[in-house]
């Protein structure tokens, strides 16, 4: 029987190659399918024009529960990180700016994965991110919706429900000039 310290470890393991690319490396970009399946039904259930990644439902660092469905027709950039990836650590600031500068006409979204609670709330403590929400996907449940394999990673997501995912460590320009076509 496999004890749930190597069982993570193995997963942390797998991933920790995101952090492995070399910054200023050109970014891997992924569009994804944007058709909503289903009808939109009462509250209960899928909006019409939600993207499917966007069907979730998750707790937030700080406990809140959050509808990935409540993003959809708006601009949306979902930021994918862990609390110990050096790269992510570096990106944070840049993403702080951002979203206290850009925040009004694009809704942030952290993702946080590979770790506990309280150290993806350190991460957002230390790192000054409390101006947008980050998801505490302790199962990488919303990184596999979106195709994430590793941090950091980036999903834009536009007013008409369009996803590019973007799989690899952008600069802070790059990151800007992104978010202002997105708004």
């Amino acid at each position: 029987m496999f004890s749930m310290r190597a069982v993570v470890a193995a997963f942390a393991l797998t991933f920790l190659v995101g952090c492995g690319a070399q910054p200023g490396s050109a970014p891997t970009t992924a569009p994804t399918s944007t058709s909503a399946s289903s009808p939109a039904t009462a509250s209960s259930g899928p909006v019409a024009d939600a993207p499917e990644q966007l069907r979730f439902t998750a707790k937030t660092v700080d406990g809140a529960e959050i509808s990935g469905e409540s993003l959809a027709g708006k601009p949306v950039v979902l930021w994918f990180w862990a609390p110990w990836c050096p790269k992510c650590q570096r990106e944070a600031p840049g993403m702080s700016k951002a979203a206290k500068e850009l925040g009004s006409s694009v809704t942030f979204v952290g993702v946080a994965a590979l770790d506990q609670v309280p150290a993806m709330q350190g991460f957002v403590d230390r790192y000054d991110l409390k101006s947008f929400q980050h998801i505490a996907d302790t199962d990488a449940a919303v990184w596999k919706r979106f195709g994430v394999t590793a941090q950091p990673a980036y999903a834009f997501i536009d007013k008409a429900g369009k996803v590019e995912v973007v799989t690899s460590q952008l600069s802070e320009q790059d990151l800007r000039d992104r978010l202002t076509k997105l708004a």
